[in-house]
């Protein structure tokens, strides 16, 4: 898992880059190399769950963001992280 402390000002070149933020964690999730991301209400943290063998794996992938140059990372190696949707769920009938 990857912490990221985000900037305390957001600048104009920050917000111009967001949209090819989202369109990278998009088709990184599309792959399977991130399971997860979401960002505090209070928009000072990230949190960014990356499928990779290796810390270096972790810092190619997010190497990639557009956003990298104003986000200071953290990387924690995850024993486990489960999820909603990794539950399988009998699927109901609504007759």
């Amino acid at each position: 898992m990857v912490e990221f402390v985000l900037p305390e000002e957001m600048t104009e070149e920050f917000i111009a880059k967001i949209p090819r933020q989202r369109l990278k964690i998009n088709q990184l999730m599309e792959t399977g190399k991130i399971t997860s991301y979401s960002l505090a209400s209070d928009r000072t943290k990230l949190w960014c769950v990356i499928k990779a063998k290796t810390e270096i794996d972790v810092l190619e992938i997010i190497s990639q963001f557009p956003l990298i140059d104003f986000m200071e990372p953290t990387i924690s190696e995850l024993m486990f992280n489960n999820t909603a949707t990794a539950v399988k769920l009998p699927m109901f009938s609504l007759n």
